[in-house]
């Protein structure tokens, strides 16, 4: 049964976007040689995306490179949104409930992963008791301000405890 991962790049201070949702400052830190990120490509059989995200900047548009995981991932996404487009792309389906969303999702996905994309999606997935498993990829570059890899304002406390046997920062979600 698939898994529900919220995989993202986030600068040391912990922003996955700049102010706006800027995308720029991660073009320069993405690509290269990255096994683990090959490898989670590799298992990821649907995205779970949130609308702000898939309306967002994607510090690739107009290249070759466009799209989730730098224009490599070719499969089902399924965007959570009260507002879906009249016309939708091809192969997206818009989805307003969150369980709804998680649960199509995770059929599409199989054995595989369901990656999260969206800082927002994360946190209600987290919220939800529905988010497996966490794994941060870092950039050397302070942002100061922007979209925070997770945030809830008035703290909470969410429990994360290393996978066995896997790069660093990569977590179980412990309820």
């Amino acid at each position: 049964m698939a898994k529900v991962l919220y995989s993202a790049t986030a600068s040391l201070d912990g922003f996955i976007a700049g102010p706006g949702g800027d995308m720029s400052w991660l073009t320069e830190h993405v690509g290269g040689d990255n096994p683990t990120a090959e490898r989670v490509l590799d298992n990821v059989g649907a995205l779970l995306v949130g609308n702000g995200t898939f309306g967002g900047d994607d510090p690739n548009r107009g290249t070759d490179r466009e799209g989730a995981f730098g224009g490599q991932y070719h499969g089902p996404v399924f965007v959570l949104t009260h507002r879906p487009p009249t016309e939708p792309p091809p192969d997206v389906t818009f989805v307003g409930d969150l369980h709804t969303a998680v649960a199509q999702a995770k059929e599409a996905a199989g054995d595989k992963y369901v990656n999260i994309l969206g800082a927002n999606v994360a946190k209600q997935c987290i919220q939800a008791g529905l988010l497996d498993e966490i794994l941060m990829f870092f950039a050397p570059v302070l942002l100061g301000d922007g979209v925070r890899m997770f945030d809830h304002p008035g703290g909470t406390n969410v429990r994360l405890a290393p996978l066995p046997g896997e790069t660093a920062h990569w977590y179980t979600v412990v309820y």
